[in-house]
């Protein structure tokens, strides 16, 4: 092919660097490092630059495949091998059945019920079958080669290296993995939102006599469904002391993406003092675990290439750019999973009705094996709509009675489309080609997309594997409990008794029971297109998109007021126009506090007005808040390290809130007319404010914390034996620099991170061959504390600092750390 001799002439200029490496950069070479590949192995060579990110150069899909494996493992090899264990269903028989998991893979809360449904995934054949689809249905054969090379590269990395991380050092559930190994965990992320959110509801169902399945007949005839119980006629809530307005509340604080989230802004050339597209992409991940996210660069010459971040275990770009666009994700509101009430046999409750013909329950029987006990067998049962569950967390039971029970639709359980998805966008040339590859491959499970190109063109689109759950069937099929659950959180809850009521097939759809991607939120060319979490409809304020059904997202209700605080900042650069990289950086770091902008000086005044400047605190006693009044007078209102007030407001707002329900909170509600700036005005006679008040100053007395301490001296994490502050605030203060960090008072304030700002990148063009990047992995590139890259970010994080990019052959080679390495297989 006609990109051959480029791809050569390439890999022969990076040989050629690694020949002539000085003595320090091959001494730092892993001593076990084949110097050349084995005859037919594969192989890669892998560019180490400043902060430990690699630069994978390959001549196929299968060796690039192979190098990332290879360069995951040398930096996160305990945090996978964790991660290929809970996909085996081996985590009791390692680390015990009552043990907990770290939730990355799914929300199972004991390794028994992650052992159980994984173990049922694998035994049932599933990821096997997805993988042997012909694409666009299944992975496309480059997908296939960068799986196989993936493992194959991990493998080589366990074979050639000691691991010296102490987390999972000399243990013996280090091991080997396969392509299908891969592949599963690919699953476990589709599936994060729908089977992955009920793994416990779906591992404890059992019927509720222990003679259900005995005797059980063959599909037939009964009698006419109108002489026996069906869904649609049943209105008893989901349990007892439960009712239907509870359940439908706690959907959708479920369905919220709390543990996870993410800020993205992409600017058209009409706002740009170039003309060009630019780019900020800010998600909030997980800081610890298996859905960390890791740096890198992979290029096939002539074929490939891209720079970005990847979720660990991911063969492709999950968030990125190329030479030529950018995009990032966000955390979508829609729900991609719906529930299908059951109308049971009378005489048997695993079998169920469908148009009066009995169907029996498919039984699935899952053994697990247990540290240091006799082995686990249980039942797992499934249906034409997909596993009965019994609940979608500890808040939303779903009882399977003698009458009914509930199956769980999850269309992502037929999905491993993703890295093909990812693979078209770090080939794409612009953002129409994003649409292009979104059309074909139809594969992110619960993302928006936010993109931006050289051309000045900008996206945002909501193209998700949704069921196909429409507006006019929900109020065709809702049962009651549907009916109220449905429209509060988007959690459709149709009658299972009736044929009719199953999903269609859109023409557009890649598969039976999705919308196609006709039928998504898109908005093109905007002067700014923005998502913080919330639904489409102001992704641009002046131009809302509507249109699309409820399992999307709402339309006309109250925004987060992150997304106020984020609309209200990239409105006004878009205004302002002429803007360059040098705004989204400052837009990253500004860490403004939105909620304080709103409430934090009336808050002080109300403070000083009280009666000596004492409140009455829960406990009854009075207390002196003149000091609060003062440092919250004096806030800046930003979360920044040397904030001072910052801390003391945080405490506040979280205590007022707890105590105050958001309805009484403000003098002037939602408007839909004016839904960036509203609600607004603090009722700071609202019972619970002087409260709050007096309360936050006990607490931080108690920790030997003054009202007006500078934010980093009690915001930080520990890396080293070293304290590094630690930006940004909690989701109620809305700061774009989201962390979620851990209360810890005996121990000096905040002193962790929980989740937050991961893998940051602001992307722009100049008109050169090169796009114009920073970069920041929030947590760095390792888990290993014996690594030096196991903080080397954060600390830029913590003093607002970027990583400038080495996308281009010659920065990758001018880098003045730069360390080549050679991988290859061993026979």
């Amino acid at each position: 092919m006609r990109t051959r001799p480029r791809r050569f002439a390439v890999l022969a200029a990076a040989l050629l660097v690694a020949a002539a490496a000085p003595p320090a950069a091959a001494a730092d070479r892993s001593p076990h490092a084949p110097s050349r590949p084995s005859a037919g192995g594969l192989s890669a060579v892998i560019r180490y630059t400043e902060y430990g990110v690699p630069h994978i150069l390959a001549d196929d899909y299968a060796d690039l495949g192979f190098g990332t494996g290879w360069a995951q493992a040398a930096d996160q090899v305990c945090t996978l091998a964790d991660g290929f264990v809970t996909v085996r269903g081996e985590r009791s028989r390692y680390f015990g059945a009552d043990a907990v998991p770290d939730g990355s893979l799914s929300s199972a809360t004991g390794n028994l019920s992650s052992d159980l449904y994984f173990r049922g995934v694998r035994e049932a054949g599933t990821v096997e079958r997805l993988l042997a689809q012909p694409a666009p249905r299944g992975p496309s054969r480059q997908v296939g080669d960068l799986m196989r090379g993936w493992a194959a590269g991990y493998n080589a990395w366990l074979a050639q290296n000691r691991v010296t991380d102490p987390a999972c050092r000399g243990a013996a559930w280090v091991r080997p993995v396969t392509r299908a190994d891969v592949a599963t965990r690919t699953f476990a992320l589709a599936v994060l939102g729908g089977q992955g959110r009920a793994v416990d509801g779906i591992t404890a169902a059992q019927p509720p006599t222990t003679t259900a399945t005995a005797g059980r007949g063959t599909p037939g005839t009964v009698a006419p469904s109108s002489s026996l119980p069906s869904a649609s006629s049943a209105g008893s809530p989901p349990s007892a002391g439960v009712s239907a307005r509870s359940f439908a509340r706690a959907a959708r604080q479920a369905f919220d993406g709390a543990d996870m989230g993410s800020n993205a802004v992409a600017f058209s050339g009409a706002t740009t003092a170039n003309g060009r597209g630019l780019l900020l992409g800010n998600p909030h991940y997980p800081w610890q675990g298996g859905r960390r996210f890791w740096q890198s660069q992979q290029t096939i010459p002539g074929e490939l290439d891209v720079s970005g971040g990847s979720l660990l275990g991911s063969v492709t770009m999950s968030i990125g750019y190329n030479a030529r666009v950018a995009w990032s994700h966000t955390v979508a509101t829609g729900v991609p999973l719906s529930l299908h009430q059951l109308t049971l046999d009378p005489a048997d409750p695993t079998t169920y009705l469908v148009d009066g013909v009995r169907e029996p329950m498919t039984r699935r029987t899952v053994t697990v094996g247990v540290k240091d006990g006799a082995p686990v067998t249980r039942a797992q049962w499934w249906t034409r709509y997909g596993p009965v569950v019994t609940s979608l967390g500890p808040q939303l039971p779903l009882p399977w009675t003698s009458t009914t029970a509930y199956a769980l639709n999850d269309p992502n359980a037929a999905n491993l489309r993703i890295s093909d998805t990812s693979l078209g966008f770090g080939k794409a040339r612009s953002t129409a080609d994003m649409l292009r590859v979104l059309r074909t491959t139809q594969g992110l499970p619960w993302v928006n997309t936010i993109a931006a190109d050289a051309g000045g063109h900008s996206l945002f689109t909501q193209s998700q594997v949704l069921p196909r759950i429409t507006d006019e069937l929900v109020a065709r099929c809702s049962t009651p409990l549907g009916s109220v659950t449905y429209p509060a959180s988007g959690v459709a809850v149709l009658d299972g008794s009736r044929g009719d009521c199953s999903p269609g097939r859109d023409r557009d759809a890649v598969q039976p029971g999705i919308f196609g991607p006709g039928r998504m939120p898109v908005l093109r060319d905007a002067p700014y297109a923005e998502n913080s979490n919330d639904s489409a409809w102001l992704a641009n304020a002046d131009r809302p998109v509507t249109g699309y059904e409820r399992i999307f997202g709402t339309v006309g209700t109250a925004r987060s007021i992150r997304t106020r605080g984020a609309i209200d900042d990239v409105s006004a650069m878009a205004a302002h126009g002429g803007l360059t990289e040098r705004d989204l950086l400052a837009q990253q770091f500004t860490n403004r506090a939105p909620m304080g902008d709103l409430v934090a000086d009336d808050a002080a005044r109300a403070c000083a007005a009280l009666p000596g400047r004492r409140a009455t605190g829960g406990d009854g006693r009075s207390v002196d808040v003149s000091g609060a009044c003062r440092a919250l007078g004096a806030w800046d209102h930003t979360m920044n390290t040397g904030s001072r007030g910052a801390l003391f407001f945080d405490r506040f707002w979280r205590r007022l809130t707890a105590l105050v329900p958001a309805a009484r909170l403000w003098k002037v509600p939602f408007s839909a007319a004016d839904p960036v700036h509203t609600p607004n005005t603090l009722d700071t006679g609202v019972p619970g404010f002087a409260t709050a008040l007096a309360d936050t100053v006990t607490e931080l007395r108690a920790a030997g914390i003054a009202p007006g301490a500078p934010l980093g001296a009690h915001q930080f994490v520990v890396r080293g034996g070293e304290r590094i502050p630690v930006p940004g605030g909690t989701e109620g203060l809305g700061v774009w620099d989201k962390v979620e960090p851990v209360w810890d008072p005996a121990g000096g304030g905040y002193t962790e991170v929980t989740t937050g700002s991961s893998y940051i990148q602001a992307v722009g063009w100049d008109g050169g061959p090169c796009p114009v990047a920073r970069t920041l992995l929030t947590y760095s590139q390792s888990s290993n504390p014996n690594s030096p890259h196991s903080s080397d970010q954060t600390r830029l994080f913590s003093g607002g600092r970027w990583v400038t990019s080495r996308f281009c052959e010659k920065d990758i080679l001018s880098s003045p750390g730069l360390r080549v390495v050679r991988v290859g297989e061993r026979h």
